[in-house]
Parts: C-alpha cells; sequence; structure tokens
C-alpha cells in the first residue's frame, strides 16, 4: 500500500482501480486497497471471479466500493497469480489492454506473465512497477517477463525458502566474487590470457578482445591472430604479446578466448586452442565451427563456456524460443560445457543446471563489437581464477554495469564500454551500487 500511494504522489483524494482475480495475488490487491482506501483514496475494485471474502469486506469497510472500470491515476493488478498458465481469458486480457493508459502496480507478477520462463501469450499487463513477495520470480528476470514487470521491488515475508532456481548476483556479490591482487601478486598471478581473434576483415575484435582483458585485470595478454590484426593489437596495446602464427606457439596461458572476428578460416586456430589444457571461453565464429563439430567439445576436461547471441545458439540445433534458461540448460548439459547466453537480460548456465540472470545493462549494449568487449572481460576473470559460472556471471554485471556508465542514457559503442570497464569496478568496490 506504501508502494502504491507513492505512484501518484499521494494517497487523498487520488484514484484507484484494483484488477482482483479470486487468488492470493487478487487478495493482495483487495488488502492494499484497502488500506489506501482507508488514507483517502477513492478505490474501486474490478471483480474478475470470487474474492476472498475477507479482504473484500476490509476494503468495504475502509470505504472502497466493488465497479465497472473507470478513470485512474493508478491501476492495482491482482488478476491472476503464479498458477495461471497459458493465455489469459478474454476479460482479463481486455482488463490487461486498457491498463497500458494507466500507472500499473503488478502484485507478484504481472497478469498474462509466465511465472517460470517470463514468456507472454497473447495479452499481458504491462506493469510501471512489480512488488514481488518473498522472492524473486523467474519470470521477472528475463524474456519478456522483464519488460512488462517494469522496476522490481522485493518485500521479505518471512517465507522458508527453497534452493533458488535461478540465481541474481547483487553487486555485494560482485565485490566479494572479483579477483584483487595483493602485495605478492605479479604479472603472471594475476592471470595471463591468450586471445585468439580477429582477421584481415574484422581486426577491431581482435583490438577490443585484447582491449577488454586488460581493463579487466588480466596481469598478461598474449595474441596470437592474422598479421593484419596482430599490427592493430600492437599499434593499440603495445603491453600485449603479439605472434602471428598458431595460439600453440602463443606461450603458456592460464585461459584462452577464440573466436571474436576470426572470419570463416577458423576451424584450425578453434581445434588448437581446444586441445590447451586450460579454460576456453569460445565466441563469434568459433561457436560456428563448434557447432558443426560438436565432439571437440565432448571430449575436453577442462572448463569450457561458449557466449552465444540467439542465432549462434540456433546454429546448435535449436532456437532459443521463450524459456531462455531452460534453453541454456539443455545446451550446456548436452555439451557439458558452460553457456552465457547474451541477450537484454544475459543467462550464464553451468552443465549441472546452475543458473545466474543479470540484472545490468542497457538497450544501448546493441551495438557492434559489445560482445568482443564481453569476451575479453570474461576471459580475463578466467584466467584469474574464477570459475566460469562466477567469470561469466560477475563478467556479464560489469560489462551491463559499463554499458550503463558509458551510455550515461544515450547511446554508447563498445569502445565506450570498454573504457568505462575499471569504473564499473572502483564503484562497485566502493559499494555505490548501481545498475
Amino acid at each position: 500500500a506504501v508502494l502504491c500511494a507513492a505512484r501518484p504522489g499521494r494517497a487523498y483524494g487520488a484514484r484507484v482501480v484494483l484488477r482482483a482475480g479470486a487468488g492470493d495475488n487478487g487478495a493482495d490487491a483487495l488488502w492494499a486497497g484497502a488500506r489506501l482506501a482507508a488514507r483517502g483514496a477513492r478505490v474501486t475494485a474490478v471483480l474478475l471471479g470470487d474474492p476472498r471474502s475477507d479482504a473484500l469486506a476490509a476494503l468495504l469497510a475502509a470505504g472502497g466500493r466493488v465497479g465497472e472500470l473507470e478513470a485512474a491515476d493508478l491501476v492495482v493488478d491482482g488478476m491472476v497469480g503464479l498458477g495461471g498458465r497459458g493465455p489469459l481469458r478474454p476479460a482479463a486480457a481486455a482488463l490487461a489492454e486498457q491498463a497500458a493508459a494507466y500507472d500499473v502496480v503488478a502484485v507478484d507478477l504481472p497478469s498474462g506473465v509466465d511465472a517460470d520462463t517470463g514468456a507472454v501469450d497473447g495479452a499481458a499487463v504491462r506493469a510501471d512497477l512489480t512488488v514481488a513477495f518473498g522472492t524473486l520470480k523467474p519470470g521477472l528476470l528475463v524474456g519478456q517477463g522483464r519488460v512488462h514487470a517494469g522496476a522490481v521491488h522485493l518485500v521479505e515475508i518471512g517465507l522458508d525458502l527453497p534452493d533458488p532456481v535461478v540465481e541474481v548476483l547483487e553487486d555485494v556479490d560482485v565485490a566479494r566474487l572479483l579477483p584483487r591482487p595483493d602485495a605478492t601478486s605479479d604479472k603472471y598471478r594475476r592471470g595471463v590470457l591468450g586471445v585468439a581473434a580477429g582477421s584481415q576483415t574484422y581486426t577491431g575484435a581482435a583490438v577490443l578482445a585484447v582491449g577488454a582483458a586488460l581493463r579487466a585485470g588480466a596481469g598478461m595478454v598474449r595474441f596470437a591472430g592474422a598479421p593484419h590484426a596482430a599490427e592493430q593489437v600492437r599499434a593499440r596495446w603495445p603491453e600485449v604479446v603479439v605472434t602471428e602464427s598458431s595460439p600453440l606457439d602463443a606461450g603458456r596461458v592460464q585461459a584462452w578466448v577464440v573466436g571474436p572476428g576470426l572470419g570463416p578460416d577458423a576451424a584450425d586456430r578453434v581445434e588448437a586452442v581446444l586441445s590447451a589444457d586450460v579454460p576456453v571461453l569460445l565466441d563469434a565464429d568459433a561457436l560456428t565451427v563448434c557447432a558443426e563439430h560438436p565432439e571437440w567439445l565432448r571430449r575436453r576436461h577442462f572448463p569450457t563456456m561458449l557466449t552465444p547471441h540467439d542465432r549462434e545458439f540456433e546454429r546448435f540445433g535449436a532456437p532459443v524460443g521463450a524459456d531462455r534458461v531452460g534453453a541454456a540448460r539443455r545446451l550446456a548439459g548436452e555439451l557439458g560445457v558452460h553457456v552465457l547466453l547474451k541477450g537484454d537480460a544475459t543467462v550464464v548456465v553451468g552443465p549441472t543446471g546452475v543458473a545466474r540472470v543479470n540484472p545490468t545493462g542497457t538497450a544501448a549494449l546493441a551495438t557492434a563489437g559489445s560482445g568482443d568487449v564481453l569476451a575479453g572481460g570474461v576471459g580475463a576473470l578466467l584466467a584469474q581464477g574464477l570459475n566460469p559460472l562466477d567469470a561469466g556471471s560477475v563478467g556479464a554485471w560489469l560489462h551491463g554495469r559499463a554499458g550503463v556508465l558509458s551510455a550515461a542514457g544515450a547511446t554508447t559503442s563498445a569502445g565506450l564500454v570498454l573504457e568505462r570497464w575499471p569504473a564499473a569496478v572502483r564503484e562497485v568496490l566502493a559499494g555505490r551500487l548501481g545498475r
């Protein structure tokens, strides 16, 4: 009720319409309406089904009433609860579409959004704020559910919760997981990353991936790439050790990134990197190669991470579909790898099914080279000793935050994201939260 009252800026005199179904969410909407009515709001409940009698009685006793849809300063959505599956029924669908004209607070989950996957089948409420009780439902974090939820506010209600289906890192988690050099550190202990990237056509991918690795804290970067790409890397990053021959000739590394900008003739380099007994991150053209040779992944005995966007993911045999977490879990399990599925809510999944969803980022990150920066940053964290699940989720978190800092509410570019990565690290280590 407090959060609802804050939406129109006041409670007294505000016009509030409750859309209440027969379940718990409908009852919660009615209880919130009773509190608002007691504070002077003009509250009308539009009922879909038979509501809980105690909640309705409380609303009526506080001065609320039951009526039809009317103009409102605020709409509270409690039409459908967690048990709802499939499309909204016609009456609820019509109300969901009409709600688009108003400020909307959803109870626990916007009606029409699948609680597990975030999928939307037909009409669904698009909330400005969702008040979630006890725990965040996966459907609030991924897919269309993330868009329909608006801002999400979690209210603790003392539930005895089971193990999470999906995890979300907060800034304190990122700060705890970030590798930090100490007085005994040298460039080797800080992590040596190998990068096999770039081609005659795509030199920028190599420059961005290498730069991100440096900005993300790798103690040394060894680059193996085509002559023209190697020339550009030397010119932009003189601290990098460069070879124009096979990745096997690059020298000792603690992890590899392979794929950004390699071009269509990448198979030999990808196979060479996969033969290394260190963690390997595969991106871009390396994913295309591995989709044609999945046995190369299955026979590895060291950690392997794939970082596809949706179209690259589809090359492994099936589209992502509405259930992004489920799709990433299936691919990770089939190949015995970690999958970082890029998107507006990046998903990181391990071969055992443990999943994390990234909460940071901005639509401005949908720009050329953004994935190259992410690959280099995550690779640096792998080289510094983080396990793939932590490296992927921490890297995605910092990449998203760097995107927000570089865009400053407008647009950005991959180069700007790269340069703001250290600022994102400083911010999280200082405890200055921002998403």
